[in-house]
């Protein structure tokens, strides 16, 4: 705690937020009592601790189903990265992954045993066994989305990945995210929850989940570049390197910075249509469930803009005082569209002028002001209250956090 607390001494609002975290009651989910359930939800929180918060918060008609989404698309990912399969295997994995899961007691342990989902696999009959529980206008939902991803997944096991145009960088993203923000607007449709039409806009479902992926690609630059993995479109790169590598190349740093530029510039083309998705979802679990990742992606595409580390450090991450307070003050669309606002407004200011992306980044991120003020004016109410807590807090952070860190080290002191 208190290494997490110094990681954000001058960021008072997320030293609040942590402390109101650490000594509020926490939610303790109980699975017990159905023993498939139970390790249904442990193969959830071993293979992703940000969504399994999020969909364990759901409604409890939405919390079942999206949390087999989650794990039939984790599995189908799971055969799609491992490269230790043989195509001649994989191949009819991929295409017949949305037969499969009416297949009771299905398993597959043909994985590599690096493969860090790949117990997931091992187990997947309980998957299986639950969604066949799910209603059937769940399982449809399921079952099409896995089969249009398997399908695009398969397009690229054969061919590679190639993103060249800026075009590609997008059709690579809808397969493998894309089409979740379709699959879960038809979940918040069928149960009704949300109007019909969140689920026939498929256009801002789309650019949900291209806004994620493009933050993730984009911050995952060296880490796939070790993988031999090349995600950062040709059309991009291609105008700063003669190979991306170079990229991470000292000699190379102001190129880099710009490239950055460039890719943070593509990834904000999305914010609107993010915000416009958001400001249809009236049911407050499903707002939680969509806005928490949302922000947590504008965030981490600020830290990205001007940060050099991207290029020489691997699984670089927003501060977790960050991620708190933003799960704290993402409770409505005011609320969040406040923070957009704010990020958008760090994103530009940090943004080089002697970078070709200067003018357009400015014009973006003055669009997503214009239209926050025009469709949620009541976020500049809330950006007002954000800033001012900045401001107030910052004289009691030093004294806040010493007290802190003061009593972890007498209590390390006293164990030692």
């Amino acid at each position: 705690m208190a290494s997490v607390i110094l990681a954000s001494l001058f960021h008072p609002s997320e030293v609040v937020a942590l402390l109101q975290y650490k000594f509020s009651p926490k939610v303790k989910y109980d699975y017990s009592n159905d023993k498939v359930r139970e390790r249904i939800y442990y193969h959830l929180n071993n293979t992703s601790r940000s969504f399994s918060a999020v969909i364990q918060a759901l409604d409890p008609e939405l919390k079942d189903p999206i949390c087999i989404f989650y794990l039939v698309l984790r599995g189908l990912d799971t055969v799609e990265d491992d490269m230790t399969i043989d195509l001649d295997i994989k191949l009819p994995l991929l295409k017949s992954f949305h037969e499969i899961i009416y297949q009771p007691g299905w398993t597959f342990d043909k994985c590599g045993p690096k493969e860090k989902d790949r117990q997931l696999l091992v187990e997947f009959d309980i998957v299986i066994e639950t969604f066949l529980k799910l209603k059937p206008e769940y399982q449809k939902i399921i079952a099409d989305t896995t089969k249009r991803m398997g399908e695009g997944m398969a397009h690229y096991a054969t061919a590679g990945v190639h993103v060249n145009t800026t075009e590609d960088f997008d059709q690579y993203c809808h397969y493998v995210a894309g089409l979740v923000g379709l699959g879960l607007s038809g979940m918040f449709s069928a149960c009704n929850f949300e109007s019909p039409s969140v689920a026939k806009r498929e256009d801002l479902s789309n650019s949900m989940g291209l806004f994620l992926q493009k933050v993730n690609i984009t911050r995952d630059f060296l880490e796939d570049l070790r993988d031999n993995r090349h995600f950062w479109p040709k059309a991009i790169w291609g105008e700063y390197a003669d190979k991306m590598e170079d990229l991470a190349k000292p000699e190379n740093k102001e190129k880099a910075m710009e490239c950055m530029s460039h890719m943070v510039h593509n990834a904000l083309c999305h914010m609107q249509d993010v915000l416009e998705y958001l400001g249809q979802i009236k049911n407050p679990s499903v707002f939680h469930f969509c806005a928490i990742p949302q922000v947590m992606a504008i965030a981490t595409l600020n830290m990205l803009q001007g940060n050099y580390n991207i290029f020489t450090t691997e699984n670089v991450k927003i501060r977790k005082g960050e991620t708190v307070w933003l799960m704290k003050e993402s409770n409505n669309i005011d609320q969040v569209a406040a923070i957009f606002r704010l990020y958008a407004r760090q994103i530009n200011n940090k943004t080089n002028p002697l970078h070709r992306q200067f003018v357009d980044i400015g014009v973006l991120c003055g669009q997503i002001e214009q239209t926050c003020v025009q469709k949620y004016p009541g976020s500049t109410k809330e950006l007002a209250r954000l800033q001012a807590g900045v401001l107030a807090g910052q004289g009691k952070t030093v004294a806040v956090a010493a007290g802190v860190l003061g009593g972890a080290y007498a209590v390390k002191k006293y164990i030692l």
